[in-house]
Order: C-alpha cells, then structure tokens, then sequence
C-alpha cells in the first residue's frame, strides 16, 4: 500500500468515525471493500490513485472534509476523482453517473462501489423493499455508466 493510500484511509478512518451503514455495521468498512475491489476496475497504471479515490470517495459528500482539504494532501487527479464521485445538490441521478462515467479514476471506483453496495452477502442484511429499492437503483446506475 503506498503512502498517499495509508493517508486516504486515516483521513476516511477519522471523517467517517461513528457513522454506521444500513444495516448499522461501521461504515468505514465500505471504503475498505471499495478499496478492495477497485483493483478489478483500475487501469494498471491507476491502480494506486484509484485505491486513494476509493478510500475518500465519500468524505466530501458524507463528511466535513472539502475538495480543498484534500488538495493539500493529494494530487489534483485525485482530486478530481473524488470531486466526480461527489454528488451536487439536486442533481439528476443520470447526469451524476454521466460525470462518473467521464472520469476514469472516478468510473473504476464507482463500479467497485457499485460491487459492494449490491453484494448479496450485505443487501441480505436489508429489508426486502430495501433491497428491491436498490436493485433497481444500482441495475440503472449500471447501465447509465456502461453507456459513458
């Protein structure tokens, strides 16, 4: 793991501190399997920037942590794949996963994110709504990102 990926994690690992998933479990463990699974996604020559993308990918969105505090730390590619994966206030699901799709370091990660936010071993763990709910949600997220 390089440096700048240990740095992602202590920053995701403290922003994200006390905050718990759907189904209450912590939801640091997110990142880390997003982390995990980005390898399968990540160009050979973007594997490390993808794995510090996936560590902050939802810092900016879920936390105090800004686009700018992580420009201090990280480099601007970085950056960008975190400010991609970030959602706007009121912004159509269509046109976010569009965004995604046009940034390479931010399409690995959300296709890894999309990986662990559909594994049966969690959606399980869900209420059946839920799970239909998101189902439909992440099939849709699928295909808006595989059709860039």
């Amino acid at each position: 793991m390089s440096t700048l990926t240990d740095h992602a994690r202590d920053i995701a690992t403290r922003a994200h501190r006390g905050q718990t998933d759907k189904s209450g479990a912590d939801y640091i463990d997110h990142p880390r399997r997003v982390a995990e699974r980005t390898r399968h996604y990540a160009a050979a020559d973007q594997q490390d920037a993808a794995q510090v993308v996936a560590w902050l990918h939802d810092v900016v969105e879920d936390t105090v942590v800004t686009l700018d505090d992580l420009r201090e730390d990280f480099p601007e590619d970085v950056v960008a794949g975190v400010d991609a994966m970030t959602r706007r206030p009121g912004e159509d699901g269509d046109d976010y996963y569009r965004r995604v799709a046009a940034h390479p370091l931010a399409r690995a990660v959300k296709q890894a994110d999309l990986d662990d936010n559909t594994d049966p071993a969690r959606t399980a763990l869900l209420d059946e709504d839920t799970r239909a709910r998101l189902a439909r949600k992440y099939a849709h997220a699928r295909e808006v990102l595989a059709a860039g």
